[in-house]
């Protein structure tokens, strides 16, 4: 019988390791949550429709759905430290891709640096998740992954207005002077003076980022194997080969629809305010307000996960709100509409951090599996937002945002309902009673 789990989220290792690891979500939500103004930006910069500008987001969630297995392999095989350094690196030079391609307004260039980026992550994800949900004790794996939650959203609060001070100064005013240049070439000089000014920022991040790698390489960190997790619970769990795939191909697709939830409450935001009718001067902010709510979401959900709510409660929870705020969504207008689209980043805060752990215990005899599914997973981030793009000219914004979310969390909620019940067909594992 194993022992009673401590109360510290922070498990045996202390907080040290969860110190360090946060820090890298802080840089994963800065480089990921830039995606939402970067669709305005890249708008302007190369003239373009808004279904080429939502390229950005999927070039990006592409990536997850070719590079996780690949990513899994070579993680195993460098381990822990060796597999994130490799990730910085990789993530330092999609973002010096990027930046430069930008600045000479080449717009493939620019979708390829997001892709090495998307690829770089890939290989962080798949590394940092699973470390996370096993570094201490299960029940609290969703305050684990909600402290890095904290880390991602404040960094997604910052890296937009960061973008918006630094490259997006007067883009409406910009925009403007694009539509009355006298000619091509007039045009063509004022988008290139507005396409350069991301030069510097992104070669600064990209050098921060390898600053970082040679940090990590020399920090100690716990070695946590992630293929074959501890046993935690007292009673081993029934084995039903028929059922394991079941649950995992239905967290998957939870998971799936979920990111891709996330991207257009965080992302597609921007676009739903400017399709609204509001300027392209508020709308370059509009994501920092979608990863605030979040960050209050990771905040509450702290303070319920397990002492108020398990995590299964609290999941179907969260999607349930998430159905409410459908609904306000479509029948208000304006910024009212605008602000339940940013209030989804409420909802969505702690759905990741309590599927994550619940898919890999339901089949922890697969777990490098599973981890790797649920990071393709997140390639539901380049599909939603395309359907979104795509059907908003013919079902209208709020009618095309609405039917992509609701059946989303309708989803969860069934998934929700299905690990409830079977949670309470089987004995309770042994824990420490709160106080």
């Amino acid at each position: 019988m194993s022992a009673p789990y401590p109360e510290s989220p922070a498990g045996t290792y202390g907080w040290r390791p969860i110190v360090i690891i946060a820090s890298l979500f802080f840089i994963i939500g800065f480089v990921t949550w830039l995606n939402g103004p970067l669709i305005t930006f890249v708008q302007v910069a190369f003239d373009l429709s808004t279904v080429s500008a939502f390229l950005v987001p999927m070039c990006f969630y592409f990536s997850y759905l070719l590079f996780p297995v690949p990513a899994t392999m070579l993680a195993q095989r460098t381990g822990l430290r060796g597999g994130l350094v490799i990730a910085l690196v990789i993530l330092s030079a999609g973002i010096a891709i990027f930046g430069e391609c930008v600045s000479v307004r080449w717009y493939p260039g620019a979708l390829g640096g997001l892709f090495v980026i998307g690829a770089g992550l890939s290989l962080l994800q798949v590394t940092i998740n699973p470390y996370v949900t096993l570094l201490g004790p299960p029940q609290k794996a969703a305050q684990r992954i909600a402290i890095m939650g904290v880390a991602n959203k404040l960094a997604g609060i910052v890296a937009p207005i960061v973008l918006a001070l630094l490259v997006m100064r007067n883009i409406n005013d910009i925009a403007l002077r694009v539509k009355a240049a006298p000619d091509a070439g007039a045009r063509d000089h004022i988008l290139d003076q507005f396409a350069h000014a991301v030069q510097a920022p992104y070669l600064i991040m990209a050098l921060i980022l390898l600053v970082t790698a040679v940090g990590l390489a020399r920090s100690s960190l716990p070695e946590i194997d992630i293929s074959t997790p501890e046993e935690e619970d007292a009673v081993a769990e029934e084995k039903d080969p028929k059922r394991g795939p079941a649950y995992l191909w239905f967290g998957v697709a939870c998971m799936f629809l979920y990111v891709g939830t996330e991207v257009m409450a965080g992302d597609a935001i921007g676009a739903y305010g400017a399709s609204l009718g509001l300027p392209l001067d508020q709308t370059k902010f509009f994501t920092s307000l979608t990863l605030a709510a979040m960050m209050c979401g990771y905040i509450l959900g702290m303070f319920l996960v397990p002492r108020v709510f398990s995590q299964e409660r609290y999941l179907g929870l969260s999607a349930g709100c998430g159905l409410v705020l459908c609904a306000l969504t479509w029948l208000t207008h304006g910024y009212v509409s605008v602000m339940c689209v940013a209030l989804f980043g409420f909802a969505n805060a702690m759905i990741l951090p309590a599927l994550f752990p619940i898919v890999i215990r339901e089949v922890k005899e697969r777990s490098a599996q599973a981890t790797a599914m649920l990071v393709m997973a997140f390639s539901g981030g380049a599909v939603l937002p395309q359907i979104f793009v795509q059907t908003m000219p013919f079902l209208g914004v709020q009618n095309a945002f609405v039917a992509l979310m609701a059946p989303s969390y309708g989803l969860i909620i069934l998934y929700d309902i299905m690990i409830q019940r079977r949670g309470r067909s089987r004995p309770a594992p042994v824990m420490m009673v709160e106080s």
